[in-house]
């Protein structure tokens, strides 16, 4: 193999696709990427046998090949390198010789054929959106999501799709966010997939531009093509839990609040919360909200937040993180509070809109 490109071309390919690439392998070949040199274009593909990125760039090539080669370090020669330098890559036996101006770097290769990648997924549906869309979903979310959870399928983001609408649900047991948007396509069967939490962040990291994009979700994978990179990530074999079933309808005792003065109030009175619990409580009643929070070292901290208010008196207790959580992802001014009684469920919302819904569940103090 060998090649000539810009370096600019190569840095921006590499900071594509490394973020799978982890520091700690269990196979040494994970910490390498595949570099495929054919028809006067470059493909640099990384994975964590969980995610998959493949990134494209135009290249001068004069020997078409394949070789794999450390991810990390070929990255850093390559920001290290002056700009608007030509970089040029040569196979010589097991190393990959790079070269740029003056610069000659010699780097340990491993064969392209050990390389492991995704086969060639079946596509069952195609879900076109823009990539406003898809970003909006997934960071009105992720937050919700578990950590290492012995119920593997709450590692994730489910995907769902049906009718007109694709929507995204997050929860971690404790507490749940959803958020939909409405497609063009107004007859999709209804499908359920379950992105892990590594692949919902590369996700992430990956949007930001503008533009229409399509998912494709197969038996075990999801595919995404945008700006240029191919996201592919294995799906969570699990069914997930019935979300609708805990998300309260009975809004009676409802109150609205200013979105920031509540936000504030639970951040002053989170200060002398419980460390390890971070638990505070919500007085509820006709004169306004009263937040209480207090510590084992005996210190308690209590806030007054007006609210219009009309139902029943409740005294409940939340994680104040899950609340700020939910506050900072909804934009409106105002804020829609929904509480049935003191053991059940809160549900948190956008004003005369139900695209978008956050549930805590309540916490005993």
């Amino acid at each position: 193999m060998k090649l000539t490109a810009g370096r600019e071309g190569l840095l921006k390919l590499l900071q594509a696709v490394i973020g799978v690439v982890e520091r700690r392998q269990t196979m040494p070949i994970l910490a390498n990427v595949l570099v495929i040199a054919k028809d006067e274009q470059i493909a640099m593909t990384a994975t964590d046998l969980e995610v998959e990125l493949v990134g494209r760039t135009e290249v001068d090539v004069d020997v078409p090949g394949e070789i794999t080669v450390p991810a990390r370090k070929l990255l850093d020669i390559c920001r290290a390198l002056p700009e608007n330098t030509k970089v040029s890559m040569q196979q010589s036996g097991e190393k990959l010789l790079v070269s740029a101006g003056r610069s000659r770097f010699s780097l340990m290769t491993l064969p392209a054929e050990e390389f492991p990648v995704v086969e060639d997924m079946t596509t069952n549906q195609a879900v076109a959106l823009s990539q406003e869309d898809l970003g909006l979903l997934l960071d009105k979310t992720h937050f919700s999501m578990a950590q290492q959870d012995v119920r593997y399928y709450l590692n994730g983001v489910l995907i769902e799709t049906r009718g007109g609408l694709v929507r995204a649900v997050a929860t971690d047991g404790h507490r749940l966010s959803m958020c939909e948007v409405e497609l063009e396509n107004t007859d999709l069967p209804q499908k359920q997939v379950i992105v892990p939490r590594k692949g919902v962040l590369e996700l992430q990291r990956l949007l930001g531009g503008k533009g229409e994009l399509t998912i494709e979700l197969g038996d075990n994978h999801i595919r995404v093509e945008l700006g240029g990179i191919r996201f592919t990530s294995k799906l969570i074999d699990g069914r997930f839990p019935d979300y609708e079933r805990v998300i309260p309808t009975d809004t009676e005792n409802s109150f609205l609040a200013d979105r920031i003065t509540l936000r504030s109030a639970l951040q002053r009175t989170a200060i002398l919360s419980n460390e390890k619990y971070r638990g505070i409580r919500l007085i509820i009643s006709k004169g306004g909200l009263m937040l209480q929070a207090h510590n084992p070292e005996q210190e308690e901290a209590e806030e007054q937040v007006e609210v219009d208010y009309t139902g029943d008196d409740i005294e409940i207790g939340f994680n104040v993180n899950y609340l700020l959580d939910a506050l900072a992802a909804i934009e409106s001014e105002q804020i829609n509070f929904c509480v049935v009684d003191s053991n059940s469920s809160c549900l948190l919302r956008e004003p005369g809109k139900d695209d978008c819904k956050y549930v805590v569940m309540p916490m005993r103090l």
